[in-house]
């Protein structure tokens, strides 16, 4: 074992390290967490990704692991042969919550051997106002890898120290205003009903479009036409189903929902719903580390739906014990839903939504994520599950990597039914609504055909 004074470094030899940050706890002592950043060569995460910590506790790659806390102790896991090549250092981080570090006795950081327990270095630290702490970190050297100790503090707290790394903060949401009420158009005469198109000839009228503004309205009506158009290619024609809508709110999708790719997503996967759907509404759910149910999407309200649903998880860096703020009715807190990608839940949350609520038409999912899966086993059983069920899953990339079971399965022999579709693009925004709307439902088409021939549907 080696004692560290500050700046100092050692060789690190073993794959896998465990880095402890132990102090005295006790009445008054201020509550620690420990976390890591996976930086590259610039010193900057490539999303919020790669921020590892309490709400967010594993890496995409698995190569980083928050293990969690014990009295005066959390613990961080890093696989260093697992650290992919653009990862150049990990930042072992820590904050104070309810105080400063001055006010923690202790403080000391322990790298360990990961697999034997073998302690290879120890660093006791000092500190004042600071509430945010860099203690150590790891990093490459001539292809192998070293430790530093590093203690640097932030007076800024954990937001401060994540901002200066290339983490998006939103420590608390502003407040969603309540839109002005519209002034009443003046009554017009009434119009002469318009008759519903035949079957396979155009888009359907939908309930409530002409509620929406004039250039949501026309963008809706090419978009609905577009998707008859693609259905048509594949040999559909009039065909009725149940869309829900399932959007990735992991912390690397962050610049997805800023940029407003998100909301435009949404707003093309309405027309979907609004020619398939009867109803001309859409159910939706969004998810990281947990489902959340959203409220149900109703084609004449689609841009309130947009403005109040569409939303990322708030990284609540200080108080995550605190009370929301700035929602109002049917919106979810999206900090209980947090920064982890487990789309099996979210999979498991939906497929028993249908299993309970029944129709006779066959559900079409409409599936976001960018990447960063890594609960394969778990997926895999929850589609293979799915099978059987009148559900299509269609999974679409949004441009990151890492898709796991989600892109493998389409291939995946010993299913009845192909019941999952997916692909990938590098930038939604540059694909046109006519390749989107193909792409999106070209196995659709397919699966009914089977479903119906194997009696999943009537």
């Amino acid at each position: 074992m080696t004692t560290l004074s500050k700046g100092a470094n050692l060789p690190v030899t073993v794959p896998s390290v465990r880095a402890v940050l132990s102090w005295s706890a006790g009445p008054g002592i201020p509550d620690v967490d420990g976390s890591a950043l996976l930086l590259t060569d610039v010193g900057q995460v490539r999303s919020d990704g790669d921020f590892v910590f309490y709400n967010q506790p594993h890496h995409a790659s698995g190569a980083v692991r928050h293990i969690g806390k014990q009295p005066g102790a959390d613990s961080v896991e890093v696989d260093l042969a697992r650290l992919e090549p653009g990862i150049e250092r990990v930042a072992l981080c820590a904050s104070a919550d309810g105080g400063t570090f001055g006010q923690v006795p202790g403080l000391r950081l322990r790298l360990l051997d990961a697999a034997s327990g073998a302690e290879l270095a120890r660093f006791d630290m000092e500190a004042g106002s600071e509430t945010a702490y860099v203690s150590g970190e790891l990093y490459r050297r001539g292809g192998a890898w070293k430790f530093r100790a590093v203690g640097q503090g932030y007076a800024s707290g954990l937001a401060g120290l994540a901002t200066d790394f290339g983490i998006t903060v939103d420590e608390e949401p502003p407040p969603v205003p309540a839109p002005a009420p519209a002034p009443m158009p003046p009554r017009a005469p009434a119009a002469p009903p318009v008759p519903s198109p035949a079957v396979g000839t155009g888009p359907r009228l939908t309930k409530g479009e002409e509620r929406l503004p004039v250039d949501m309205r026309k963008r809706l009506s090419l978009r609905k036409e577009q998707v008859a158009v693609s259905l048509d290619k594949h040999g559909v024609t009039g065909v009725v189903a149940r869309v829900i809508l399932v959007l990735d709110a992991s912390g690397s999708m962050s610049a997805l929902y800023t940029r407003g790719v998100v909301k435009n997503v949404a707003e093309r996967m309405a027309a979907v719903a609004a020619q398939l759907d009867d109803d001309g509404e859409m159910q939706a759910w969004t998810f990281a580390t947990n489902p959340a149910r959203l409220p149900d999407l109703v084609i004449g309200e689609l841009p309130e739906w947009l403005r109040l649903h569409v939303r990322v998880g708030q990284m609540s860096l200080f108080g995550r014990k605190k009370p929301p703020k700035g929602l109002v009715a049917g919106q979810v807190d999206m900090r209980a839903v947090g920064f982890q990608n487990e789309e099996q839940k979210v999979i498991a949350e939906v497929r028993a939504y249908v299993r309970e609520n029944p129709v006779p038409a066959p559900t079409l999912v409409l599936f976001f994520s960018d990447g960063g899966v890594y609960r394969d086993a778990e997926i895999e059983r929850e589609l293979r599950a799915a099978v059987e069920e009148p559900v299509f899953w269609q999974f679409v990339g949004l441009g990151r990597a890492n898709y796991g079971v989600l892109q493998r399965f389409d291939t995946m022999a010993g299913r009845r039914v192909d019941n999952v579709g997916f692909f990938a693009v590098d930038d939604i925004e540059r694909v046109s609504d006519p390749e989107l709307y193909d792409r999106l439902l070209s196995e659709f088409p397919s699966w009914l055909r089977e479903a119906r021939q194997a009696g999943i549907l009537r």
